[in-house]
């Protein structure tokens, strides 16, 4: 099984000096949880960085222009970012949608969705 990350964010180094200068001016108004929960003004969160390097699931991190280029079915055309997918035996589905980032308070509740949602039946 491998997971797919999707930001709400353009990639470049440009877009992200932009994405952090927003996180400090207008944390309330910054358009991607994902990249909230998981990264600081400047770094990595240390809670989220142990989970992804310490966790056995494969994971790939995509801004939402790197997986539209790669990923140019019009299904995913409709997705509303950010989204974790999860790709397993060639089918791919939704593992938390943009709503469900809506919910997620902390990095500590991420990692406890993306376990919850990911463990064996």
């Amino acid at each position: 099984m491998k997971l797919i990350f999707v930001y709400n964010a353009h990639s470049g180094r440009f877009n992200a000096y932009l994405d952090s200068l927003h996180k400090v001016l207008s944390p309330a108004s910054y358009s991607c949880k994902l990249c909230e929960l998981t990264h600081g003004v400047s770094s990595e969160r240390t809670l989220w960085k142990t989970f992804r390097e310490n966790s056995n699931l494969e994971m790939e991190f995509l801004h939402k222009d790197e997986f539209l280029t790669k990923h140019i079915s019009s299904e995913y055309k409709k997705l509303e970012f950010p989204v974790v997918l999860r790709e397993e035996n060639g089918q791919v589905e939704l593992l938390l949608t943009r709503l469900d980032f809506d919910r997620l308070e902390t990095e500590k509740d991420l990692i406890a969705a993306i376990a919850q949602k990911t463990k064996p039946q």
